[in-house]
């Protein structure tokens, strides 16, 4: 493979002003992060305590393989929603190590509104559950939660993808084989009963851990009956006497043991096989992504000098370098795993569209994983590319990228706009894990775009109705409202908030997470169906 040789000065004042930027952004990003993790009431924090429970970072602790990495998913997901206080969704989750195996852990906060579910706290849940089934990692839940959020239940019960959902993905997990084992710490009230009794494994607690489809509060205002919440639900009643529960755990470190037993007692996975070769670091340090990065998304940089700091050795295999160059295309090893790599040197052309549909097809049939590197404003527009047939070219890279069976791992690392993002395997697509960089920005088009295009109908329908056209003024009253909504919902927070996105990575972080999350898709066969594509557009 050739060795990628950098062109970036870094003693320029170019690369020191971008790096100032960007480490700006990165420090934004650490105190959120630490915020989403530690900012608990100290009336919550003593409630939790007092009823001798671990914090759910202490469970964690006790849970995973010590000095194993973690992979925590969407950690800032319902930043700034609903009061502000919602912290990750009202929960942790991530795919770590338990017993030498790689799972994936959804663990409540109980600190956070007594770990009840917000409409994001359904969809996180959602969200960790397609993890799991893409990805065949056994789900282990730490249930501690006072069930749905009341005032929001029409946002979170009735529909397709709301709460009823959850309990359907486990009997998919549980069709497929997928290993699922929930410790019941807390309350586990209402539609939330069914997840320890469609488990594999249902773990608990005494005194604190308490499954009931009704409260106490509710069995009361129902039949009069008053009765504890340990008498309705507990751990005794349920190992003893129901049969909900298999393991009774004498407190929160008790039932975290015999979940690592469990784990331990599950059968070997056979993991799906790629190229690899022995992992070398690249030739250039990571954090000089910081200063790589131009400043302003409109400025463009050679996504080759990306790639320098994120693969072994540095080394690339490119693919028809001279052919369609707005679009990166080739081959490298992350951490000693070969990976197809697209990354973008503008906006998407015929060319470059169908050398990505090419590309793509030889991964897929030669079971290599695919990365994408979002940097996109777009497809190419105008009447010269429309004759050229640019939607019947784009249509088979977007065909290409939909049906591909290996696995797909996406990074926006600047802008994601239009049809843009599907091409380059937005969410729709169905990466086995998107993130973002703190920079990155998203939408159906940029800011000023937007604003230009709404002035510009507004003028052609006044001048339909035989008006004069539009006065600075009004155009700026049009203009500046959809330029600030643009901004605001087009940055990474209001992504990652939405869970649009895995969540926001530090850029110095991306190889390794890029390899970790390979690493866990890895569990799961390269195909689920056949291989091959649909009708391409000729």
């Amino acid at each position: 493979m050739d060795v990628l040789e950098t062109r970036i000065d870094t003693r320029s004042a170019e690369y020191q002003a971008n790096r100032a930027a960007m480490l700006a952004l990165v420090a934004d990003l650490r105190a959120e992060l630490e915020r989403a993790h530690t900012d608990r009431s100290p009336k919550a924090q003593a409630r939790h305590k007092e009823q001798g429970k671990l914090t759910v970072e202490e469970r964690l602790e006790a849970l995973l393989d010590p000095d194993a990495p973690f992979l925590e998913v969407a950690p800032l997901a319902a930043k700034d929603m609903y009061d502000g206080r919602v912290h990750g969704a009202g929960s942790l989750a991530g795919i770590g190590r338990v017993s030498g195996r790689e799972v994936l852990v959804l663990a409540n906060d109980a600190r956070i509104k007594g770990g009840t579910i917000y409409p994001l706290g359904v969809k996180k849940t959602l969200r960790c559950q397609a993890i799991a089934l893409e990805n065949r990692l056994p789900m282990l839940n730490l249930v501690d939660s006072g069930g749905a959020f009341l005032p929001l239940q029409s946002e979170l019960f009735p529909d397709l993808d709301d709460g009823g959902r959850v309990f359907y993905n486990q009997a998919q997990l549980s069709k497929l084989g997928v290993p699922q084992i929930t410790c019941v710490m807390g309350l586990c009230t209402a539609g939330a009963a069914y997840m320890p009794a469609m488990s594999d494994h249902a773990i608990h607690v005494a005194g604190t851990g308490a499954i009931f489809l009704g409260g106490p509060p509710l069995v009361r205002a129902a039949t009069g009956e008053e009765v504890t919440a340990e008498e309705l639900g507990g751990a005794r009643l349920h190992c003893a006497e129901s049969g909900v529960s298999d393991y009774y755990a004498e407190d929160d470190a008790h039932a975290l043991a015999i979940a690592r037993d469990l784990v331990a007692l599950l059968p070997p996975v056979e993991r799906a096989r790629i190229p690899t070769r022995p992992p070398a670091p690249p030739l250039y340090p990571a954090d000089e992504i910081y200063g790589l990065v131009p400043r302003a998304l409109s400025t463009p940089y050679d996504v080759r000098e990306l790639l320098a700091r994120l693969l072994d050795g540095s080394q690339f295999h490119e693919f028809k370098r001279d052919y369609g160059p707005t679009l990166v295309c080739g081959w490298g090893y992350l951490h000693g795993m070969q990976v197809g790599l697209l990354g973008n040197n503008g906006v998407l052309f015929s060319e470059s569209s169908l050398k990505a549909a090419q590309f793509i097809q030889l991964c897929d049939r030669d079971g290599v994983p695919l990365v994408f590197l979002q940097n996109i404003n777009g497809y190419i527009i105008g009447r010269e590319y429309e004759r050229g047939g640019i939607t019947k070219d784009g249509h088979k890279m977007v065909n290409a990228v939909a049906t591909a069976g290996v696995p797909k791992l996406t990074v926006i690392v600047g802008a994601s706009f239009g049809a843009g993002n599907y091409g380059m395997c937005g969410r729709a697509y169905s990466p086995r894990f998107l993130w973002m960089w703190p920079n990155a920005r998203i939408g159906v088009m940029g800011p000023d775009q937007a604003a230009s295009v709404l002035v510009s109908v507004k003028n052609e329908q006044q001048a339909r109705e035989g008006l004069p056209p539009m006065t600075p003024e009004e155009v700026a009253a049009i203009q500046e409202p959809i330029q600030e909504a643009a901004r605001r919902e087009g940055s990474a927070y209001h992504s990652t908030a939405n869970l649009w996105d895995d969540g926001i990575l530090d850029p110095a972080r991306t190889r390794d997470v890029l390899a970790l999350g390979l690493s866990a898709a890895l569990n799961a066969p390269l195909r689920s169906a056949p291989w091959g594509y649909g009708v391409f557009r000729m």
